[in-house]
């Protein structure tokens, strides 16, 4: 029996962790690495990404070790409704700001859930964008507006 016949989902999962953090360190081959004192904007991806390839050799690694649950079927709903919160936070979350960026794209990524219930998914959508105003607007003071220019900011 093949390793990949017997624990498909670490091998796989291995795999496409592989396959994402070298990516990640090849678009950001021409970006200044820095010092751990001064560090350059390469400096935190590929950290990163280094783990996230260790992760995914170590998945690789068990896959061979222990036995394990075939691949099931692909959720495709899932996958697209995740794909399509994440593009669509892109393409809104400067005109409309993060108060209305963010909860849309926890609401409809939650959606991919089997076990999608509103209430839960309005209060995680609540918590995480009080959560990340808080992180990246008031603390890290990355320049995204909490109310975009679409509602006259």
């Amino acid at each position: 029996m093949s390793p990949i016949e017997r624990n498909a989902k670490d091998f796989w999962t291995g795999v496409i962790y592989i396959v994402i953090g070298g990516a990640a360190i090849f678009l950001g081959r021409d970006y200044g690495m820095g010092t751990a004192m001064k560090m350059g904007p390469a400096y935190f991806p590929v950290i990163l990404s280094s783990l996230l390839i260790l992760i995914g050799a170590i998945s690789v690694i068990r896959s061979f070790l222990k036995p394990g649950t075939p691949v099931g079927t692909v959720a495709w709903k899932g996958l697209a409704l995740v794909i399509a919160s994440t593009v669509l936070f892109g393409f809104i979350v400067r005109g409309a700001g993060m108060a209305i960026a963010l909860p849309l794209m926890v609401i409809l990524s939650a959606c991919a859930s089997t076990r999608f219930r509103w209430q839960y998914a309005l209060a995680l959508a609540a918590g995480v964008t009080v959560f990340c105003i808080l992180i990246f607007q008031v603390g890290l003071g990355v320049p995204l507006p909490i109310l975009g220019s679409w509602f006259g900011d």
